[in-house]
């Protein structure tokens, strides 16, 4: 195992600038959710000294510094601080570890915050909305539902929204994004509605 990565002054105005561009992305799409307290609050305990100063030693600027600091540790302190202050993360309705872990059905708002979540993630560590489409968002979402520890039903909404999204991004114009079209079916509250159609299934 290569040596712990320092912490600099560099990394921790870096670190602080990403996750101010990160909030910033999901201030906006939580807006146009129709949930902006939400956004306002999104991941404000990123700032406390459990997990910004951890997250500002494995900063990287192209992905989540979690992830880093688990390739060399196993864990994160931050993160275990992180998930369980925030309940539009998937791992917070998680629980019956002791009969084997059972994930829970995420409420609305909640899911709703985590896909706005998710796009501003993509937008932030793929270099700004210049760089980001929705096609690379559903390739990095089939990705992780193959392992993703969530509730069956909000996996299948996911899939229906990121398809969806993608579907939009499918006639790229010169490479540009389609995302005022995606904006326009966020703003018309097409994440509720597919939460409520997928829930009220049986």
């Amino acid at each position: 195992m290569s040596e712990v990565p320092k912490l600099t002054l560099n990394k921790i105005l870096n670190h602080w600038k990403t996750v101010r561009t990160h909030r910033k992305w999901v201030r906006r799409y939580c807006a146009l959710a129709g949930i902006p307290w939400r956004g306002w609050k999104h991941d404000l305990s990123k700032y406390s000294p459990t997990e910004f100063f951890e997250s500002a030693r494995y900063w990287t600027g192209t992905g989540s510094p979690i992830n880093e600091c688990k390739k060399y540790n196993g864990w994160s302190k931050a993160w275990l601080h992180h998930k369980g202050r925030n309940s539009h993360h998937y791992e917070y309705w998680m629980d019956n570890f002791d009969k084997g872990g059972e994930a829970l059905l995420m409420p609305l708002d909640d899911f709703t915050e985590q896909v706005c979540d998710f796009i501003a993630a993509g937008i932030t560590y793929n270099g700004g909305i210049e760089n980001f489409n929705f096609i690379k968002e559903y390739d990095w979402w089939k990705n992780k539902r193959i392992k993703c520890a969530m509730h069956p039903k909000n996996k299948e909404m996911l899939e229906i929204i990121f398809n969806k999204f993608r579907n939009y991004d499918s006639l790229l114009n010169n490479g540009i994004s389609n995302t005022p079209l995606v904006e326009k079916l966020i703003k018309d509250r097409y994440i509720q509605k597919v939460w409520k159609q997928v829930v009220s299934k049986k």
